[in-house]
């Protein structure tokens, strides 16, 4: 049976349970990848990093229910998936999309990112997301379906300025373009102090401001007991500088910092399970 037939299946098994249940089932398959030593080593760092005392099995367990909730996702759970959610800064995205304007919403991989998505479509705000192409063409295809079954466009990420004449005009259309922005797939990130080590970081979201003129919110959707909390930050504020390049590389130092207070709601919800630093093992930039 080839990947996709088993992500459908389950899919179909996970999405008959209660979100509860679903999440539990998650739990128990994160507990189990630790026991396997998945992102052994590498999730401890980013801890120590954070100063945090969870443990890797604490980080897995919240990736396995991050999985099951994708898999239980559905276009008849959606009103499920609204009542569940709570917002924290709901003001800034009424004030970012006033009079019609787009804005950029810059995420870390915590919680679940897709769920932000919820909030903003309740609105008829449409959302644009950038995906990388996968190796695995049955995954990606899976994951773009999961997405966009929930509303949001996906714009797959490919060479030259395609993908970004996509997102100024997403922009232009009033849209909110969210980018998971903590981690440079490209080589071609900015150099930014990060939990108190140099690393790398994507300049799309500052970019993309920087063109269109509109706001960054740094957001992040982070699960409860009874479902997720969608926390919504004031406007980057983007260090004036008169050069182009000092604006983008000031902007993406303070996302950045904002950064690092959301992942410091709760670490174990980073869902960071790669080489990030270029003191990491494995580290490819």
């Amino acid at each position: 049976m080839s990947l996709g037939r088993w992500i459908a299946l389950a899919s179909r098994m996970v999405g008959a349970l209660p979100f509860g249940v679903a999440r539990r089932l998650g739990s128990f398959g994160g507990r189990i990848a630790a026991r396997r030593g998945m992102a052994e080593g590498i999730v401890e760092r980013h801890l120590a990093r954070v100063g945090s005392t969870a443990s890797r099995r604490d980080v897995l367990e919240s990736y396995g229910r991050y999985w099951s909730e994708a898999l239980w996702a559905s276009p008849r759970r959606l009103p499920e998936m609204r009542e569940r959610l709570e917002v924290d800064g709901h003001q800034y995205f009424l004030d970012a999309h006033e009079g019609g304007r787009g804005a950029v919403y810059a995420l870390p991989h915590v919680g679940n990112w897709e769920y932000a998505a919820i909030h903003p479509l309740a609105y008829d705000v449409p959302v644009v997301a950038v995906a990388e192409r996968l190796p695995d063409a049955d995954m990606g295809r899976w994951i773009t379906e999961t997405r966009e079954m929930i509303g949001i466009e996906i714009v797959v990420l490919e060479k030259g300025h395609r993908t970004m004449g996509r997102l100024v005009e997403s922009i232009g259309e009033g849209a909110g373009v969210a980018l998971l922005s903590d981690r440079d797939l490209s080589g071609n990130g900015v150099e930014v102090e990060f939990f108190g080590e140099t690393t790398r970081m994507p300049q799309g979201a500052i970019a993309l401001a920087e063109l269109t003129g509109c706001v960054v919110l740094p957001v992040a959707c982070l699960a409860t007991p009874t479902g997720h909390r969608l926390v919504i930050r004031p406007p980057l504020e983007i260090p004036d500088a008169p050069d182009r390049s000092e604006r983008i590389r000031g902007g993406v130092q303070a996302l950045a910092n904002a950064f690092e207070e959301l992942i410091r709601l709760d670490p174990t919800q980073w869902h960071l399970l790669q080489p990030n630093w270029p003191s990491d093992p494995g580290y490819r930039w």
